[in-house]
C-alpha cells in the first residue's frame, strides 16, 4: 500500500518548523527519521494532510556537555549515538541500548527524538530516558519548555507534547561515583520489538550499600514504567544481601496492565519481565562494584 496524499514541508530552521506547526494545527505531523511514521502511513494506519520534515533543522543536531547533564539533539541518529565516545562516557546506558533497536539500516535513519516522541511501550530509548530521569525539551511559537521524563509518557504512543511542539533534545543527567548500568530484553528475533525488557542504573556507597537505583520496565504496560516499589526497597540495603530474582519479582509485582497478544499472555510477559530485571540488576551491580 501507499500513503494517502499529503503536502510536504521541509523547513530549514526550528523557528520555521514551529511556525508551520502553529499555522497547520492538528492537520500536520512532524517526521524525523521516519522509521515509525512512514510504515504507519504506508499501511494506512495513520493519515496526515501535512508532513513537516525536520532533517534540515540544524538546531536539532549535536551533543552539548552541560556539566551535570549531557544534552543530545532530537535529530541525532541512533547510529551516531552508538558511535559517540562522549555519549558512551556520560550516558553508557543509552549507548548499550542502541544495538537492540531494529537493524543497522533503521539505526542509520532513526533518531533519538523520533523514538522518544513515538513513545512505544516496548521502546528502548523511552525506557532509558525514564530510568535516568532525563528531561525532554520541546519548542513552539510560545517558547521552550523542559518536561521531566516521568511526566512525558502517558499511554499508548501518547506523550505530553502539544500538537504545535517540536521535541528539540533530551538532557540526560550524569551519574557519578560507583555506578553501574545495564539493559536486558527478550525478543523472538534480534531486531524485533521486545516482549519484555528492563533497564537498571545503580550507585553504591563505599560500604557497598545502594545509595540510589532506578529500574525501568518496557513492553509490560501501555507505556514505559518505573519499578518504584523495588527501587525504594533497595535503597540502603547491602548489595550482596539482595537476591536478583527477588529484585525481579518485586519490580513486576505492582503491574496491573500487562498486555496479552500473539506473543504471549500477560502472565508470560510478567515472568519474562522479572527475569530481565534480575539479569540487568546483576550486571549493573557488578559494574558498580568494580568502580
Amino acid at each position: 500500500m501507499k500513503p494517502a496524499a499529503f503536502d510536504y514541508h521541509r523547513p530549514d530552521s526550528l523557528e520555521e518548523a514551529v511556525t508551520l506547526l502553529a499555522e497547520l494545527g492538528d492537520d500536520a505531523k512532524v517526521i524525523a527519521g521516519g522509521q515509525s511514521l512512514m510504515p504507519m502511513l504506508a499501511m494506512r494506519l495513520a493519515a496526515v494532510d501535512h508532513l513537516v520534515d525536520l532533517r534540515r533543522v540544524g538546531e536539532l543536531q549535536g551533543v552539548v556537555d552541560r556539566g551535570d547533564a549531557l544534552w543530545i539533539g532530537a535529530g541525532t541518529t541512533q547510529a551516531a549515538i552508538q558511535r559517540s565516545a562522549d555519549i558512551d562516557a556520560a550516558v553508557p546506558l543509552l549507548t548499550r541500548s542502541t544495538p537492540l533497536i531494529g537493524h543497522f539500516q533503521i539505526r542509520n535513519r532513526g533518531t533519538l527524538g523520533g523514538s522518544v516522541a513515538h513513545a512505544d511501550a516496548a521502546g528502548e530509548y523511552p525506557a532509558v530516558a525514564l530510568t535516568l530521569d532525563a528531561e525532554i525539551e520541546a519548542s513552539s511559537v510560545r517558547g521552550r519548555r523542559a518536561i521531566p521524563a516521568g511526566d512525558f509518557f502517558s499511554g499508548w504512543w501518547t506523550t505530553a507534547l502539544e500538537p504545535d511542539e517540536v521535541l528539540t533534545g533530551v538532557a540526560f543527567p550524569r551519574w557519578h561515583g560507583r555506578s553501574g548500568f545495564a539493559i536486558e530484553e527478550f525478543a523472538r528475533r534480534h531486531g524485533d520489538y521486545a516482549i519484555a525488557g528492563a533497564t537498571v542504573a545503580v550507585e553504591l556507597d563505599d560500604d557497598d550499600r545502594v545509595r540510589r537505583c532506578s529500574i525501568g520496565l518496557f513492553g509490560l504496560a501501555p507505556q514505559v514504567e518505573r519499578a518504584a516499589a523495588a527501587e525504594a526497597a533497595l535503597v540502603g540495603t547491602v548489595a550482596g544481601d539482595v537476591r536478583a530474582d527477588e529484585v525481579g519479582e518485586t519490580a513486576v509485582s505492582g503491574l496491573d496492565s500487562v498486555p496479552s497478544d500473539l506473543h504471549g499472555p500477560a502472565e508470560y510477559r510478567t515472568r519474562v519481565g522479572a527475569a530481565m530485571v534480575a539479569r540487568a540488576w546483576e550486571k549493573a551491580l557488578q559494574e558498580a562494584r568494580n568502580g
